[in-house]
């Protein structure tokens, strides 16, 4: 069994920078998000999440098939010197219907509720979050994986594993979860 995965939020877009909702609109990384990509790899290339003090091991990169993450993904594996794999269908973003590309920064709660009626349900979201990871963990067993995906996937990913609400991923963020959790939550 995979000892752990490192969970990647893409990095920047210029429709993060506007706020727009982008779902499942292939956008790409900008300046700043390639930068972010890079940190990100530089943070799993590190000491702290290798738990022995020495450098981390990751044995497997994946992504969405989303340019950002897989652009993401590419700028991660040039750091920590991994090819991503082939690209996991079930790690795109959430499809946000007549949302996509419409700016919902300050938006009003019940205008974005209104927004989100044709979006993909939040449940099915997390269900295939789910799967992808428990579907990875078990074709890479004893590996470390790192898998780079969008913002409101990993969040409800997350909580669907955990079992209680998590915060925002922030562009270029990593969060590291023991596979073992998400096998026994998964069965």
């Amino acid at each position: 069994m995979a000892s752990r995965l490192a969970l990647v939020r893409h990095g920047e877009t210029d429709w993060n920078a506007e706020g727009r909702l982008q779902g499942q609109t292939d956008i790409p990384l900008n300046a700043v998000g390639r930068g972010q990509a890079r940190a990100a790899g530089h943070e799993l290339s590190g000491p702290a999440g290798s738990g022995a003090g020495g450098p981390a091991r990751w044995d497997v990169l994946v992504s969405s098939p989303l340019a950002r993450a897989a652009q993401t993904a590419s700028h991660i594996g040039g750091v920590l010197g991994l090819a991503a794999r082939r690209p996991v269908a079930d790690l795109m973003e959430r499809h946000y219907g007549d949302g996509e590309g419409r700016v919902v920064v300050g938006l009003p709660r019940h205008d974005l509720d209104r927004l989100l009626l044709t979006a993909e349900p939040e449940r099915d979201v997390a269900e295939r979050g789910v799967r992808a990871l428990a579907g990875l963990v078990r074709e890479h067993p004893e590996s470390n994986i790192v898998v780079v995906a969008h913002g409101t996937l990993l969040r409800l990913t997350l909580e669907a594993i955990l079992g209680e609400r998590h915060p925002r991923l922030l562009n270029g963020q990593v969060v590291e979860l023991d596979a073992a959790l998400l096998l026994s939550r998964t069965g």
